[in-house]
């Protein structure tokens, strides 16, 4: 369930996609009617094509030489996931289908569709604007920065929920940062059995950390002015009895 805040300055869906792949550890290979996990075995270049590290005797590899060149033979999987633990961590999904090519005893994987599934819906991908797109510059460092403000900022998050809108607030138990990127940073609304998420756009893109210490600090400073919902500070009260 999403909710009402306005969005805006958000990543394109090849750039979501780049990210999601830049970031991910592991994926999930469909091919000749079986299902493999690797985890930590592949790179990607800067066009975007997956590099697989396969053992010798696997049989992806078996399938991939003995498949005829350039029909779609596979699918990868990489799933997008919340660093923070919260209700429904999957954020969303990316698909690759294609088909291998053994090069240097590696598998390169030559990608003819791209498919994102994100909480708005799936997106098919240009191929061309996939390859051209880059991943969002804070992609591979996200976990780190959401976790610790999670762990050791919750003051931080608690003051950020003053430049949500109070109908978005309504039933809230917690708020969990859910994602960043250089254009905003998302949280995570969970009320009893519901749950949605808001936006909160930096006031420019952040190309670094250090940028991104920046942009957070313009968001707390004008967090730090505005006035504390009422819906949590109702549920703080009650919680304190």
């Amino acid at each position: 369930m999403g909710d009402s805040q306005t969005w805006t300055a958000a990543p394109s869906a090849a750039e979501r996609a780049r990210s999601v792949l830049a970031a991910a550890w592991s994926c999930a290979v469909t091919a000749d009617g079986g299902r493999e996990e690797y985890v930590g075995a592949h790179a990607v270049d800067a066009d975007g094509r997956v590099l697989l590290h396969v053992p010798d005797e696997s049989a992806l590899r078996t399938a991939a030489i003995c498949a005829p060149r350039g029909e779609p033979s596979a699918v990868l999987e990489f799933a997008d996931v919340a660093p923070v633990p919260v209700r429904s961590r999957i954020r969303g999904r990316l698909w690759l289908a294609g088909w291998f090519q053994p090069v240097d005893g590696h598998l390169l994987f030559r990608a003819t569709r791209v498919v994102l599934r994100q909480q708005s819906g799936a997106t098919v991908v240009g191929l061309d604007e996939f390859a051209a797109a880059r991943p969002d510059p804070l992609a591979t460092a996200e976990a780190h920065l959401l976790t610790h403000l999670a762990d050791a900022h919750p003051d931080a998050v608690e003051r950020l929920t003053r430049l949500v809108r109070p109908d978005s607030l309504h039933g809230a138990v917690r708020v969990q940062p859910l994602a960043v990127d250089r254009h905003g940073l998302t949280l995570r609304i969970e009320r009893a059995r519901t749950h949605g998420e808001v936006r909160l756009p930096f006031h420019a893109p952040a190309d670094d950390v250090t940028q991104l210490t920046e942009r957070m600090h313009v968001l707390l400073s004008q967090a730090s002015a505005a006035a504390c919902p009422r819906s949590l500070q109702w549920q703080r009260t009650d919680r304190e009895r």
